[in-house]
């Protein structure tokens, strides 16, 4: 029997629902059977100072990878990775942060690895995100767009994990003021400013705190918000790292991607637009473009030929879209699968949310995304 501390996965433990693996004390002997339930987080808190044990083997046999599953698995399997993400982050005590963040980010590498436009599809469409957690899923929709531009730029695969890492952890000092300020409708008051100022060199510290020992993480996690030539902060350094460099780029493009109290997201095509030729002599910027391309996975779009829909893969000459809505702005009782090469399905226009005039619930469009 393989043991770790339960602190590597108590992200996958939510009070109140039955246990997926069985709990054992640091003697091996069995404190909770799976199945069994922890009911609220003092329960969970008392297992961690006691130093409770998992049985990996069990563990790994209630894991569904979503390398292999059936591909109508995948938008659960997405909803799952990003709650036990949002839950690792945000935990009030980490007793073995590194083991835990390796370990959360296993099933988003094995997703990305699965359906690339599928992950690019998450950063686009980001109706229904839980009040609270934009600090979390803005930090993954960035981790999504650092790994695969990474990927892109030549970056071996230990290189492309440490962006990952690094992007996720890079507001870890103001998650939970993140997820205030995506609702809050009015300009930053001083002190928030203050804490927005200097949160870089407070995410750096508490990831030294927490035992990350890597300086080339820790270093573009404290430059992240710096610009080449200088301008930026908290240090208006002229030279950034490259990694640095990557995570602010992508930190820039997916905040214009998303939705804030008292505004849309910028539109896609506009979005790469404006982020590159503000950015046009970085080649991480240059990079994130080429990944996604003019009209992304997520994009909504009308056809040349009146209907209205979304764009569910990268494709040469022209993207895959799916048809939702008819010439007649009727919704189809069957979304259709169009080829947008041909000129008559060709794409004529980027929409605007509000100019959908059929919304489907977050997870039936990132159903037919995954099964198209």
């Amino acid at each position: 029997m393989q043991t770790r501390p339960l602190s590597v996965v108590q992200h996958r433990i939510k009070p109140g629902v039955p246990l997926p693996f069985s709990i054992l004390g640091p003697d091996g002997q069995l404190l909770l059977a799976k199945g069994q339930l922890i009911h609220n987080e003092a329960q969970l808190e008392a297992m961690l100072e006691r130093q409770a044990l998992v049985d990996m083997s069990e563990v790994e046999a209630g894991r569904v990878d979503p390398r292999s599953c059936d591909r109508k698995a995948l938008p659960g399997l997405w909803g799952q990775t990003l709650d036990q993400i949002n839950r690792m982050l945000r935990a009030s005590v980490h007793h073995d942060f590194l083991g835990a963040l390796d370990e959360v980010m296993q099933p988003l590498l094995g997703l990305v690895e699965r359906d690339a436009d599928l992950a690019l599809f998450q950063v686009l469409r980001q109706e229904g995100m839980p009040e609270g957690h934009y600090g979390v899923q803005h930090g993954v929709h960035a981790g999504i767009v650092t790994l695969l531009a990474a990927r892109r730029l030549g970056a071996s695969e230990e290189e492309a994990r440490r962006a990952l890492r690094a992007a996720l952890t890079m507001n870890l000092s103001v998650l939970e003021l993140q997820g205030r300020l995506a609702a809050q409708v009015f300009p930053l008051h001083p002190r928030q400013k203050l804490i927005m100022r200097e949160h870089p060199a407070r995410s750096r510290e508490l990831l030294r705190e927490y035992g990350v020992q890597d300086e080339d993480w820790l270093r573009a996690v404290h430059e992240h918000h710096e610009v080449l030539g200088g301008g930026g902060y908290p240090k208006a350094l002229t030279q950034p790292s490259e990694l640095a460099l990557l995570l602010g780029c992508a930190d820039v493009y997916t905040a214009k991607l998303s939705t804030r109290a008292g505004r849309s997201p910028v539109p896609a095509d506009r979005a790469a637009r404006d982020f590159f030729v503000s950015r046009k002599t970085l080649p991480a910027a240059s990079a994130i473009v080429k990944e996604f391309g003019v009209f992304p996975p997520g994009t909504l779009v009308r056809l040349a030929n009146g209907e209205s829909g979304v764009v569910v893969r990268r494709a040469q000459p022209a993207p895959v879209v799916v048809a939702l809505v008819n010439k007649q702005g009727e919704p189809m009782m069957t979304p259709t699968r169009r080829d947008a090469a041909k000129p008559d399905l060709a794409i004529a226009a980027v929409l605007d949310p509000s100019q959908m005039k059929v919304r489907l619930p977050p997870e039936k469009l990132m159903l037919i995304a995954a099964l198209t």
